[in-house]
């Protein structure tokens, strides 16, 4: 299969792919922190991961686009999509970043809810007093400073500086 020299270029195919595997890679990363690490995510947290949510299958259908050798135009529009999408995540990031940081105020109801569901309807005030939701102002860790919402920031405007240079770049 020669889908590298179609006639969408080769910067925007393999742009598009590290994009969507970076892309992947962020969110089963949050994902794994979660189910596996045992973070429960903020409301905050859980808004961070709609602009990944939606990017994947964009950049998927860029990716199935220039596989059928589809019109570069289209290619690189997909890429600006993407682009912008991870632009939204930066200013979330951001948003989150400073909440933490209290540079400014939260979401009043912010919290995600508790880190399991009562199945037991005795055991519910007591669970309801026991399990305390996530605070989106208070940081679950830190790691080298920077909290989740703060690698947020770094992983997007990385992921939103690569999909621009493909959707702008010409071979």
């Amino acid at each position: 299969m020669n889908w590298l020299n179609s006639p969408t270029s080769r910067t925007q195919t393999m742009t598009l792919a590290m994009v969507f595997a970076g892309i992947s890679i962020v969110i089963l990363t949050a994902l794994g922190f979660e189910h596996i690490g045992g973070y429960v995510p903020c409301k905050l947290c859980l808004g961070q991961r709609v602009p990944y949510y939606t990017a994947i299958p964009i950049s998927a259908l860029g990716l199935a686009a220039a596989l059928v050798r589809a019109r570069p135009m289209v290619i690189r529009g997909l890429l600006a999509v993407v682009g912008l999408l991870m632009v939204y995540a930066v200013v979330l990031g951001v948003h989150h970043a400073g909440v933490e940081w209290a540079w400014w105020e939260g979401p009043t109801d912010c919290a995600a809810g508790g880190a399991s569901i009562v199945t037991d309807v005795d055991n519910l005030f007591e669970s309801l007093a026991i399990e305390k939701p996530p605070s989106c102002n208070e940081a679950a860790a830190r790691f080298l400073g920077l909290s989740f919402a703060g690698w947020n920031v770094v992983a997007a405007t990385g992921l939103a500086a690569v999909a621009f240079f493909g959707s702008f770049k010409r071979d």
